[in-house]
């Protein structure tokens, strides 16, 4: 009996394993269509032969073909499957994150892929349709910190930070957190609305906020 595909075995260097291993990650009950979200087994068939691509497969109920990636963020890449994953691996499991410049050294691929693969990954790992953070018996902390270039100076509520942008995080203890961008206002007023709206969108009603 083979050896299930895990993503401790060569996932990081065979294709086959690494589409092996995806599938076993996203298809734990066996393939599902992508353009109709068949499970039925019987009418899902692997397409065989030497033209077809690995990995394929066609649906007998929409008379589709798809594989693993389709529908999903690796959709249409020309980046081999075992580069994406050493990429997503090296992204969840640095401390600090890693950088598109990393990526590019270690996977030997250009600075411009590297880019748009951290943020294909990026967009991979947000919440399609998020909750409010927090809730009954629960705190969430915010803050807030301006970025932009320090060196420029401008008259405005606060010298030197009229032309940043407001960058709020929001952060629930041994929980989730969210990071949102505001563009800079003119006033004190404007900024702080931007921000209480950001809280009552972002945060349960029912939480305990902590903020300076």
């Amino acid at each position: 009996m083979a050896k299930k595909a895990t993503f401790q075995d060569s996932v990081f260097q065979n294709e086959d394993a690494a589409r092996e291993a995806l599938e076993a990650e996203l298809w734990p009950n066996g393939p599902v269509c992508a353009h109709c979200g068949n499970t039925d087994t019987d009418k899902i068939a692997k397409v065989q032969g030497k033209s077809s691509r690995p990995g394929l497969y066609y649906c007998n109920e929409c008379k589709g073909q798809f594989t693993v990636t389709v529908g999903t963020v690796l959709e249409r890449s020309k980046v081999p499957l075992t580069k994406w994953l050493m990429a997503a691996h090296m992204f969840n499991s640095g401390k600090n994150g890693v950088s598109a410049h990393e990526i590019h050294r270690t996977l030997g691929v250009t600075y411009k892929t590297a880019w748009f693969m951290m943020h294909r990954l990026r967009e991979a790992m947000n919440e399609i349709s998020p909750a409010p953070m927090g809730g009954k018996g629960k705190s969430v902390q915010a803050d807030e910190t301006y970025y932009g270039n320090s060196s420029k100076r401008s008259k405005g509520y606060r010298k030197g930070h009229r032309h940043k942008a407001v960058i709020v995080g929001l952060v629930e203890p041994k929980g989730r957190a969210r990071v949102m961008q505001v563009a800079p206002e003119q006033g004190r007023r404007r900024l702080s609305k931007k921000v209480r709206d950001m809280l009552v969108t972002n945060v349960d009603r029912k939480s305990e906020l902590h903020t300076d």
